[in-house]
C-alpha cells in the first residue's frame, strides 16, 4: 500500500509540475548582444516553435560560443532537455544562472530549478 502512495503521488507530481515547466521556452537575447548571435538565437526561436528541437540546440549553441550569456545558455538547456540530453541540461542551466545577470526569468525558472 505505502509503494503504491508513493507511485501514484510521483504521478500526481508530474502530472501538475510538467504543464508548468513546458510553457517555459526559448528568451531573446540581452539587448546589444553581437548581431551574429542574435541571428542564431532568433533562428533558434523559430526551429522552437516548429518543435525541431536539434535544429534549435545547433543554432542556440552558435549564439552561445558568439556571445555568451544566462539566456543563450538557457536555450540550449532547456533544447537539451527536450532532447533527452538531462545531464548536459543541467550544466547549461548552472551556467545560465551563473550569468542571469539579474533576469528574473532565469533565476525562478522552474525548469532550471528542478534541474539543480
Amino acid at each position: 500500500m505505502r509503494r503504491l502512495s508513493v507511485i501514484c503521488f510521483a504521478l500526481l507530481f508530474s502530472l501538475v509540475s510538467l504543464p508548468v515547466m513546458a510553457g517555459e521556452g526559448p528568451m531573446k537575447l540581452p539587448e546589444g548582444a553581437d548581431p551574429a548571435a542574435v541571428m542564431h538565437n532568433d533562428e533558434g526561436i523559430a526551429s522552437w516553435n516548429k518543435g525541431d528541437y536539434r535544429s534549435a540546440l545547433m543554432h542556440f549553441s552558435e549564439a552561445s560560443k558568439i556571445a555568451p550569456s544566462g539566456e543563450s545558455h538557457f536555450n540550449e538547456a532547456i533544447s537539451l532537455d527536450k532532447l533527452g540530453r538531462h545531464g548536459e541540461a543541467a550544466m547549461h542551466f548552472r551556467m545560465a544562472k551563473k550569468n542571469a545577470n539579474g533576469n528574473e526569468k532565469i533565476l525562478n525558472s522552474r525548469i532550471l530549478n528542478a534541474h539543480l
